[in-house]
């Protein structure tokens, strides 16, 4: 599991990647203003893991990414050039691309149910003035 912390626009932005079963979820949060450590860890102990379990899509990464035993000195060279590198990587945002389409079909499939519900109301109401104009005569 990987935290990046990184100024997006006007917005400090952190990114949470979890690799697992070889899929990667991610996810983001926008924590506003520069957020101190504590803001940081409070993050990390209590929404972080909710948020990640909200997300229910995923990418799977390939064989190569995921060798069991690296050397300790290559996995060194690459936790360092991880603190140099700005940003997040290509699969989280594949994964954060494919979750934000999927809320957007659910958001729409939801919405048209809604509105059609709407449409059948009030076409219910006008059947009923309707029936009430005529029961006078």
């Amino acid at each position: 599991m990987k935290l990046t912390v990184y100024f997006e626009g006007e917005f400090w932005v952190g990114v949470t990647e979890h690799e697992a079963d070889g899929k990667v979820k991610a996810s983001r949060y926008v924590f506003g203003s520069e957020p101190y450590d504590a803001e940081v860890m409070e993050f990390v102990q209590f929404r972080m893991l909710p948020l990640l379990a909200q997300t229910s899509v995923g990418v799977s990464i390939d064989a190569a990414a995921r060798r069991s035993r690296i050397n300790p000195k290559r996995l060194a060279r690459e936790a360092a050039r991880e603190t140099e590198r700005q940003g997040i990587r290509s699969a989280a945002q594949e994964a954060l691309r494919l979750e934000l389409e999927h809320r957007k079909k659910t958001r729409k499939i939801v919405s048209r149910e809604q509105r059609e519900a709407e449409k059948e109301r009030k076409r219910e109401i006008a059947i009923q003035k309707a029936k009430a104009k005529h029961r006078g005569r």
